[in-house]
């Protein structure tokens, strides 16, 4: 049996999707107005948590604002509404901030649920694609999602008005965030597991060689013994200090090609005939992600680590970054 194929028409119909729901999401950003401050206010002064509920493909998006809300600094968690009239609705109390999200706003599940909330003292934020409906007129503030259109050739699947639902609710978490004064590390410490924690949380101090493990030599050290310390040290490289141990100059392995290069006889140079001097460095507080950006702007492999007066605290490389999983 033959399978079928995707039509001539497939990008052209595509493209019509990309670009009504594009038009849905622009059309929000023009009829913000004082509701979504009013929603935020309420949010900011909630002695509770949000609790955000949805059906459907709404509960979907409502699943995804709660992980945002609670990921950028606003205690939050979702509450299935039909879960919610066979006890889950203990979870709510009257110091909390329900968000319902429906584009009719008559999903009988929530306005099941939604009289007992407002009962015992809780605030309703409602988001909906109807300004009229049962939900709308029974919140403390209403989120207009409205879309012209769903992107669906017949207008029946949830596309447009999910997607919108899915930005307006962003626009809520970011203004949030802002408001809040959330910043990187904060972030950091809500995502601790992953490679946005790594990122944020991981310091050059985390992942450079120290003591004996970071290379270094005299300047008047004979540049054999200089090539047998770089070999020890295993990084591609040698820091070259002074006697006070501040870093002056570095030797990587492409001065030692360049040096072969020239035909120079490596056995009569000292360390300092062909060192780099003023080497780029970078200090144990600054974050791995910065080292990997000096790596990768000035084209280097390796850094030396130094303390406020260019003294040596130890040495990384790429693959040291590698390894902490940091790029």
């Amino acid at each position: 049996m033959s399978r079928p194929q995707p039509s001539a028409k497939a990008l052209d119909l595509a493209r019509q999707v990309l670009r009504i729901e594009a038009e849905a999401v622009l059309a929000l950003s023009e009829r913000l107005d004082g509701a979504f401050l009013e929603a935020l206010a309420l949010i900011l002064n909630c002695r509770g948590r949000v609790v955000v509920s949805g059906m459907g493909k709404s509960g979907h998006i409502a699943r995804k604002l709660a992980s945002t809300l609670a990921s950028t600094g606003t205690p939050a968690y979702f509450v299935h509404p039909a879960e919610a009239s066979h006890g889950d609705l203990g979870m709510i109390t009257r110091d909390d901030v329900l968000i319902a999200l429906s584009n009719s706003g008559e999903s009988a599940e929530l306005l099941t649920i939604v009289p007992i909330i407002k009962r015992q003292g809780g605030k309703l934020i409602s988001m909906t694609g109807n300004c009229r409906s049962s939900l709308a007129l029974t919140a403390d503030i209403h989120l207009d999602a409205a879309v012209a259109q769903e992107a669906c050739p017949f207008n029946l699947a949830p596309t447009a008005s999910t997607t919108a639902a899915l930005a307006l609710g962003d626009a809520l978490a970011v203004a949030l965030l802002d408001a809040r004064g959330f910043g990187r590390d904060d972030f950091a410490r809500s995502h601790p597991g992953g490679a946005l924690g790594r990122r944020l949380l991981t310091h050059v101090r985390d992942v450079m060689r120290s003591g004996s493990a970071a290379p270094h030599v005299r300047p008047e050290t004979p540049l054999a013994a200089a090539i047998l310390e770089m070999s020890r040290g295993g990084i591609g490289m040698t820091t070259v200090v002074d006697e006070q141990q501040r870093v002056i100059g570095i030797v990587t392995d492409g001065d030692l090609r360049r040096a072969f290069a020239r035909n120079l006889d490596l056995r009569t140079l000292s360390t300092a005939d062909i060192m780099g001097r003023r080497p780029h460095t970078i200090t144990p507080e600054k974050l791995a992600v910065e080292a990997v950006e000096m790596m990768e702007n000035f084209k280097i492999n390796q850094l030396p680590v130094v303390d406020e007066e260019s003294r040596l605290l130890g040495a990384l490389n790429m693959h040291d970054l590698f390894q902490a999983k940091v790029i």
